[in-house]
């Protein structure tokens, strides 16, 4: 499925100034390079979100926690969530991981590992559960949503609406998942837009920026540097055009910090970044293997969030955000 490039973004007041979003693929730990498994799953990480909430609000930022099924079913997890959601110190959203969410009548493959590549009634049912689930756990209805693999479909957007949900983030603005049957997202740059052209469905893309000499073409030599890997690392490794996504998980304090700067000149006025839980704790994602990485990851964020700080980029919620995008 290619997402196009949409024309109806949001206008942003000028008082909502240039803020920032923080978002948490809430899930289980599973091995990133096996195949897709229904069971044998762990949620050992779990503890280790009350220390980033702490951390943040230690940073005065409410961050958005998109759970999954495995997460509602860990007691631990849900009194964690149940306590942020009564003191609203966190947003709450769905996570969908269709290998693992009920009901589990899909073949498991990479293709069906995209809810969106799903018959578009199992998408639903998997959908309406997992909302009903955190609902009946945690005490609340979700209304936002990210599907897990970013693997929205041609029917998500209109399922999203029909029950209710009001915002969605599911795209990697600047990816290319069509190689493994996912969604094509190349065209679709990090504005917030409106679905359909009407304001009731709000997307959210993850912030992706392009840096360097040919930044300005990037949409002529994307595909390229998407199909071949050698091209992308040579354009790279020379400065002449990267794709930087805003996550520590992989990049740089210094890479984002780079893309921060130019967003800003671009004037894109919200930045939403984004990681997996399981790189709370070491051993559970390529990105944090130490307690030496778990201590460089948190000295990423103090490094990011000074540097937004000294740019003016302020936290934003959930609920201050949706009435901005809607005109105040």
């Amino acid at each position: 499925m290619k997402i196009h490039r949409p024309d109806s973004h949001v206008i942003w007041p000028e008082n909502f100034g240039r803020r920032f979003l923080i978002s948490i693929d809430t899930e289980e730990e599973f091995d990133w390079n096996a195949p897709f498994q229904r069971d044998g799953h762990t949620t050992i990480s779990v503890p280790k979100l009350q220390e980033f909430q702490e951390f943040s609000e230690a940073h005065a930022f409410k961050p958005v926690y998109f759970i999954d099924y495995a997460i509602v079913q860990d007691d631990t997890a849900v009194a964690f969530l149940k306590s942020v959601a009564e003191k609203k110190t966190a947003e709450i959203g769905v996570h969908l991981h269709p290998w693992i969410n009920p009901p589990l009548v899909e073949n498991i493959n990479v293709h069906n590992s995209f809810a969106g590549n799903l018959p578009k009634e199992l998408e639903e049912e998997k959908l309406v559960i997992l909302r009903d689930a955190i609902r009946d756990r945690i005490g609340i209805t979700p209304t936002i949503f990210r599907a897990g693999r970013y693997g929205i479909g041609p029917h998500t957007a209109e399922l999203l609406i029909k029950h209710g949900f009001v915002l969605d983030s599911s795209i990697r603005s600047r990816f290319d998942y069509s190689g493994q049957g996912g969604p094509d997202f190349l065209a679709v740059g990090s504005e917030p837009f409106w679905w359909n052209g009407a304001d009731r469905l709000l997307e959210v893309p993850l912030t992706t920026v392009y840096s360097g000499l040919l930044r300005k073409q990037a949409g002529l030599v994307a595909g390229i540097m998407e199909k071949y890997p050698l091209v992308n690392a040579v354009f790279s490794r020379s400065k002449m055009l990267e794709r930087i996504p805003l996550t520590p998980e992989g990049i740089s304090a210094r890479e984002t910090k780079e893309a921060i700067d130019v967003a800003l000149d671009d004037d894109l006025r919200l930045l939403v970044f984004s990681f997996h839980s399981p790189s709370l704790a070491p051993g559970h994602t390529p990105y944090v293997r130490s307690q030496e990485d778990l201590d460089g990851f948190y000295d990423w964020w103090r490094e990011v969030l000074g540097h937004l700080e000294t740019r003016n980029v302020k936290p934003v919620d959930i609920g201050q955000m949706m009435a901005a995008a809607a005109g105040g």
